[in-house]
């Protein structure tokens, strides 16, 4: 029965979270990892007036760079960066190729800007509760 099935599932996830050790540091390096911020650093170069195709070429640019340098975005210096489009300026480290910016630029409901994350948590404490 589907019922039994998934409270056998939630029961044994249960049992697994609570074996959970969190490791902040190394949660915040692997994310820094595979080009997380690529879509942010397309969106910060539409804000600058590029078209989003051209962006998006740009962007693919700088991964397939930083895929041969072995380096992230975030890795690249500004010359670098600036070579691939000349309305990349000094701004696109905290505007776009950080995690924290990243997170914070989705703000929509359901997004994972950290408020919206604290709404989401109260919420269902509210309903757990």
């Amino acid at each position: 029965d589907t019922v039994d099935t998934l409270a056998a599932t939630l029961r044994i996830m249960a049992e697994m979270v609570q074996g959970i050790i969190v490791k902040p540091e190394a949660m915040q390096r692997a994310a820094q990892r595979g080009f997380a911020t690529a879509t942010d650093l397309a969106d910060y170069l539409v804000k600058k007036g590029v078209p989003f195709r051209d962006a998006h070429e740009v962007v693919a640019a700088a991964v397939k760079h930083g895929l041969q340098q072995g380096k992230d975005l975030s890795e690249l210096p500004l010359d670098v960066l600036r070579g691939f489009h000349a309305s990349i300026g000094d701004d696109v480290y905290e505007s776009a190729l950080t995690l924290e910016a990243s997170l914070n630029a989705r703000k929509v409901v359901g997004g994972t800007s950290p408020e919206r994350v604290r709404e989401q948590i109260a919420a269902h404490r509210q309903r757990l509760g």
